[in-house]
């Protein structure tokens, strides 16, 4: 299997796990997005830790990555925050797409980053996507979903620059393991002070989906992880938007959810630019 091949598969693997975990959080009830995020991330962690340990990776990195796994970890753990805000406050289907900007975002950081080309097309397929965003976000005063789309934006927004510091850490040699257990360890301390000051009991139903939550984050952070150090964003991100079709599925099976006309207008224009800019770089290679 190709290099490109095995990342397709790695984001598809990612996108059903995503969704499992869009799912899970929302299904967990009325608890503050930060204790969900501390649950999602200290599972993924425990996953990190056990993975390293049966390949025997040593937990370290180079001195000079270390400052990219900050910037990765911190803009993670504000993509992860603002987008469990909006799963718990949006349709599913929504929460996801606006999260799935993540990769025109890493697009755009990738050129500022990694000093990747933009060409004009590929500038006009990410002020389509934004636009067809918009269709999801409905900026209306009247609309009472207009703070929790933008945050949901901002989340994509998070995710896109630490995708982009994913991409620099592997092209600098670090493994995806020691990646995902820094982050997730990184963004249990910073939730930690606050999950002690406003911690809300839960059942055990709830225990036990969060803990469901936690492996599905686990499962999406590996395969994405992996995606990206398989192939560049812009070869790749495509299969990411599969994401909003599990998400949908899954949100009418299991939450009635059904999205608006204006939703589904946006999830078009949104993953036509997404295709329109996959075949612009295909062409071009």
């Amino acid at each position: 299997m190709s290099q490109k091949n095995k990342g397709i598969l790695c984001i598809l693997c990612s996108a059903f796990c995503f969704a499992l975990m869009n799912m899970f959080v929302r299904m967990s009830g009325d608890l503050p997005s930060i204790q969900k995020s501390f649950f999602r991330n200290f599972v993924a962690m425990i996953f990190a830790v056990i993975i390293m340990n049966r390949n025997q990776i040593k937990f370290g990195w180079k001195k000079s990555n270390l400052k990219y796994f900050l910037i990765r970890s911190v803009f993670g753990t504000v993509g992860i925050l603002c987008n469990f805000y909006a799963v718990d406050h949006l349709m599913i289907s929504d929460a996801s797409m606006l999260n799935k900007m993540s990769p025109f975002f890493a697009v755009i950081f990738s050129y500022l980053i990694l000093k990747e080309k933009i060409r004009m097309p590929q500038a006009l397929f990410v002020i389509g996507a934004f636009l067809g965003s918009l269709l999801v976000i409905k900026p209306t005063f009247s609309n009472m979903d207009l703070i929790p789309s933008l945050i949901g934006l901002m989340g994509g927004f998070g995710a896109g620059v630490a995708y982009t510091y994913v991409r620099k850490l592997t092209m600098n040699g670090e493994k995806g393991a020691v990646i995902v257990c820094f982050f997730s360890g990184f963004s249990c301390l910073a939730t930690l002070p606050f999950l002690i000051l406003n911690y809300h009991p839960m059942s055990l139903m709830q225990i036990i989906i969060l803990l469901a939550a936690g492996l599905s984050a686990a499962g999406g952070q590996f395969s994405i992880t992996a995606a990206y150090s398989y192939a560049p964003a812009r070869e790749i991100s495509v299969y990411d938007y599969s994401q909003v079709i599990f998400a949908a599925i899954l949100g009418f099976l299991f939450l009635g959810q059904i999205p608006d006309l204006l939703s589904w207008i946006g999830y078009l224009v949104i993953c036509s630019m997404a295709i329109g800019m996959f075949l612009y770089n295909s062409r071009e290679r």
